[in-house]
């Protein structure tokens, strides 16, 4: 397959997603009360905010489609993706076993660095400064500033 029929495909599969999680995902099983007063706050924002970045993302990707060479290059699969694919499988298994027990910015810390690692990043130290960094800093933002309960786990409590 060509890039360029590639980026078309996935570009595509995109948009149609977000269509099915504007019109149909999101309004039937996102429930949100009408009383919210700060709209970030709502449980059905972030959903669309994410819903119309995959739009966006679908657009460019076609829109790019035009500039990949049409002279039929294929790429082959690089060495080792389904097993990467395979052990994103797993992280994601993990994190929702570990979720109930670590508590949300635990897990999220352990998950952030093995998905690192698992694409083997060029930069390991940032990628372990963030990952220890931006969870928590998102915790101090909902618990303190928000006012929004995060999960904690059974082991150790953030204040």
């Amino acid at each position: 397959m060509s890039i360029k029929a590639l980026h078309v495909r996935l570009g595509l599969g995109a948009i149609l997603f977000s269509a099915l999680l504007f019109f149909i995902a999101i309004p039937n099983w996102v429930s949100s009360p009408s009383n919210v007063r700060n709209i970030v706050l709502a449980p059905t924002f972030w959903p669309n905010i994410l819903a119309g970045l995959m739009a966006v993302t679908g657009l460019g990707l076609i829109l790019t489609s035009r500039q990949a060479h049409a002279i039929g290059e294929t790429e082959d699969e690089p060495d080792g993706a389904w097993l990467r694919l395979l052990g994103v499988a797993v992280i994601m298994a993990l994190t929702m076993y570990a979720l109930s027990r670590l508590g949300m910015v635990w897990t999220s810390m352990l998950a952030f660095a093995a998905t690192a690692f698992l694409f083997r990043t060029r930069y390991p130290v940032t990628a372990l400064v963030c990952a220890v960094v931006v969870p928590l800093l998102l915790y101090a933002f909902f618990a303190h500033v928000a006012g929004v309960a995060v999960p904690q786990g059974n082991f150790v409590r953030l204040p």
